[in-house]
């Protein structure tokens, strides 16, 4: 007789480091963050890595999963862009080359695991989990990045040099960005469980000392063109959207012929100067913006919806006996009056809806028991919306 396959079992939540080694996760964010280079021993007392190297390999392989294989082969560095052929993967015993994965906990749960415990720090600012595997001797180079990196070695040794104030000017004609004068001024060797944190703009060179993996949890920082445009936007829908109000409207009755018709027209300057002025985006806006902005998931992410439909009558009595939790692509972010998900923006109305949103915002999940209380209309629908989506799923 065939069985049924066991329901998938509801991951539990990560516990968020108070520590990082013997040091409070506080002291750390106080002294250090933003402010210097740290090594932290052990920061991950007994860490063992839950990737390994064909973990890496097969997610390369995938469409929808965004990878860079870096191999400097006769002194000659290739850079070629997942997804991977098997056969382009180099053999493991070749020195010298390096897979980047990006967004691992958008793909495997212990990539979601492991980034959480890292929510001493707001979601806001947490981007992703990238992963790199390295053959012995691989690396990208001496190169800088613009965020704050936390560097977590997982498998292997690693061996980090760095430099605080480097010149960014980089070696022509290649690839991949790398520093062309690049002078080491502090290096440590890193081992399972040890974590290098990097403020940004410090030039840093990892070379792996025999196999490596290394987990590289990065932070985003605002674009402000970015948040200039969805300012704009916001003030767009606002206006009615295509709306008249969108469109600068010009007033030149009167105007005299040109006798420089290329030269542009003071009025129409002024104009627009005063539109602007007028248009310029209140605190409101910002905020939900800056909520829009961050809750963005990544581009190539694709949710799942539930194999069967559920009515609304039916996800109601299913959320109150088993509770929900928030899929691990799921971006959520909230400010006292809007809660944003995955870029959508949706008022927080009332006590009951503001606490159960919340809840799983910060959470990621709400347990049954919190559920027990009868919810608003508009936060159930929300909810079975979510769920309809693959944004949630019930527990």
């Amino acid at each position: 007789m065939s069985r049924s396959a066991p329901p998938p079992r509801t991951p539990a939540v990560a516990r968020v480091l108070t520590q990082l080694g013997g040091m409070p996760v506080r002291e750390f964010l106080a002294r250090y963050w933003q402010r210097r280079p740290l090594v932290i021993r052990r920061a991950l007392p007994g860490f063992d890595s839950p990737f390994t190297a064909e973990m890496l390999f097969e997610l390369s392989m995938r469409d929808e999963v965004e990878s860079r294989l870096i191999d400097r082969a006769r002194g000659r560095w290739r850079l070629r862009h997942g997804p991977l052929r098997r056969a382009a993967i180099p053999s493991r015993k070749r020195p010298g080359w390096t897979l980047l994965v990006q967004g691992v906990d958008l793909h495997l749960q212990q990539g979601a695991d492991l980034l959480a415990r890292f929510r001493f720090l707001p979601d806001a600012r947490l981007d992703d989990l990238m992963v790199s595997y390295a053959s012995d001797g691989g690396g990208v180079g001496p190169h800088v990045d613009s965020y704050d990196v936390l560097l977590l070695q997982a498998y292997g040794r690693r061996r980090w040099r760095i430099q605080r104030r480097p010149d960014p000017s980089c070696v022509p004609g290649l690839p991949i960005r790398q520093l062309a004068r690049f002078s080491s001024q502090r290096e440590w060797v890193l081992e399972p469980g040890d974590l290098l944190y990097l403020p940004p703009g410090v030039a840093h060179d990892g070379v792996a000392l025999g196999e490596s993996i290394t987990c590289s949890i990065g932070f985003r920082t605002p674009s402000w063109a970015d948040l200039a445009a969805a300012c704009n936007e916001l003030q767009q829908e606002e206006d009615g959207g295509d709306s008249n109000d969108s469109r600068l409207a010009l007033r030149d009755a009167g105007i005299a012929p040109s006798s420089h018709p290329a030269r542009l027209p003071l009025r129409m300057v002024e104009q627009a100067v005063r539109a602007l002025q007028r248009r310029r985006p209140t605190r409101v806006q910002i905020e939900q913006a800056m909520l829009r902005q961050a809750s963005e998931p990544n581009p190539r992410v694709v949710f799942e919806p539930p194999a069967r439909a559920m009515a609304l009558a039916r996800f109601a009595e299913a959320l109150r006996l088993r509770g929900a939790s928030s899929d691990r692509r799921t971006r959520m972010l909230y400010s006292d009056r809007t809660l944003a998900i995955n870029g959508e923006l949706v008022p927080l109305l009332g006590a009951e809806q503001r606490r159960v949103l919340k809840s799983l915002a910060d959470r990621r999940q709400v347990p049954a028991p919190e559920l027990q209380q009868k919810l608003p209309v508009t936060a159930l629908s929300l909810l079975h919306k979510w769920y309809s989506a693959g944004w949630i799923h019930l527990q």
